[in-house]
């Protein structure tokens, strides 16, 4: 009876459930999804969204995909867990299949050790550059409005300062660069310094593009200063920018590359890959988890890569982004559009944020039936999936057009 009652209590009144059994620090959400399929998501009241943030570029293929869903169960009946200290089939076939598509174009082979998400990606990353590098090169430069996790040691990487101050004294070693500045990464690098770590595109930071001349100066930098060059790739990855990783745009070579969000289609998953040179630094028990790769997410990731192969998922993201920016640019409110493939930063003109910013706006879109998010104060994120139409992009950019048509005519 317990069970039935406390269901029934959260589908009638989610908002006071939520302030009641989960801790803050999400805010209070303001609709309770119960379904999704596709682009689509249905609330609690059968209310249908356009989801053109895809849980922060997570489910890239979608909601509910049917193979995604099949491997799950199918997994789920065979083998749900074993540690670390034994091998499963799903596993093999992932780190493969990544180690493949990081070393495209560039011959680059490399080793994989899982994760369950792109914090714990980046905190092992770090923690490898530490110990290939060697004691007295444990530190690491990022960019200024970069963002790289939550905990201790990748919230000293994210370049926010704002987010540090209720959690000093954070581990030592972190400095910051200005973004896309070569000549600020050069002059935070001191005798101290191991690693680089960068995103190829700034997501929380408000989707800025890292450019080709950047990324090919960073790894200039690391190879004369003997530096490991680590690329965040955690939403960027895996189609989403209209090339496999970001950094296949400049055409260069890191030492070692993190993943999360998109590998697994909404399945709690991450991971580290490594030159070979470096992934050998890391000796039994120097770093571990309980649940990385274990095989519902492993069976969850490999359909999913499957999936994205079978269907050129970079080239899809190219061709269905450009739609969307040539459709979304076109809108009256709209300031500019930048980015690559499916991860865009839409910039608002500033009439129509008079009555709140970015993040306000995101909330009226929501009212409307559209899924976005406010990246900056003046800036919406789209992270829709790649699999995408042209009907639903052109039914999305119809509602932001209403929604900042609406905050015109309020200004007036």
């Amino acid at each position: 009876m317990y069970w039935a009652y406390l269901s029934l209590k959260i589908r009638m009144g989610s908002a006071m459930s939520w302030s009641e059994l989960l801790m803050p620090n999400y805010g209070t959400p303001s609709v309770t999804f119960v379904k999704g399929s596709g682009t689509e998501l249905f609330d609690k009241d059968g209310k249908r969204y356009l989801d053109f943030l895809c849980g922060i570029a997570v489910t890239g293929l979608g909601h509910s995909h049917p193979r995604i869903a099949d491997a799950i169960s199918e997994q789920a009946n065979t083998l749900l867990h074993v540690s670390n200290l034994f091998i499963t089939e799903p596993q093999l076939e992932v780190a493969e299949t990544l180690d493949r598509l990081i070393g495209k174009g560039n011959s680059q082979s490399g080793k994989i050790l899982f994760q369950n998400s792109g914090a714990e990606a980046n905190e092992a990353a770090m923690k490898l550059a530490r110990k290939y590098q060697g004691l007295g090169k444990h530190g690491v430069v990022s960019a200024y409005k970069s963002f790289h996790g939550r905990t201790l040691a990748t919230l000293a990487a994210t370049g926010q300062p704002e987010k540090h101050e209720p959690f000093a004294p954070l581990p030592e070693g972190f400095r910051h660069a200005e973004w896309n500045n070569l000549d600020s990464f050069e002059e935070a690098i001191d005798q101290t310094t191991g690693a680089i770590l960068v995103e190829p595109i700034q997501g929380e930071g408000g989707v800025n593009d890292a450019g080709s001349d950047f990324l090919q100066g960073l790894r200039k930098l690391c190879d004369e200063k003997g530096l490991l060059l680590i690329l965040d790739e955690i939403q960027t990855g895996l189609g989403r920018t209209g090339e496999w990783f970001g950094f296949h745009h400049a055409g260069i070579k890191p030492d070692i590359v993190t993943v999360a969000k998109g590998i697994a289609n909404g399945v709690p998953i991450g991971a580290v890959w490594a030159k070979l040179e470096v992934a050998n630094a890391f000796q039994p028990g120097d770093h571990g988890s309980t649940f990385a790769g274990q095989p519902l997410a492993a069976s969850a990731a490999r359909e999913t890569l499957r999936v994205l192969e079978e269907i050129k998922a970079p080239k899809l993201a190219k061709e269905k982004g450009a739609e969307m920016v040539s459709v979304i640019t076109n809108i009256d409110g709209v300031n500019s559009v930048r980015g690559l493939g499916l991860l865009l930063g839409v910039e608002i003109e500033k009439d129509r944020l008079i009555h709140g910013d970015a993040r306000d706006l995101a909330q009226a879109c929501l009212r409307e039936g559209l899924v976005v998010n406010g990246v900056t104060p003046t800036a919406l994120r789209l992270a829709p999936p790649l699999t995408i139409s042209s009907e639903e992009i052109i039914e999305g950019a119809g509602i932001l057009e209403k929604v900042l048509k609406t905050r015109k005519e309020d200004a007036l």
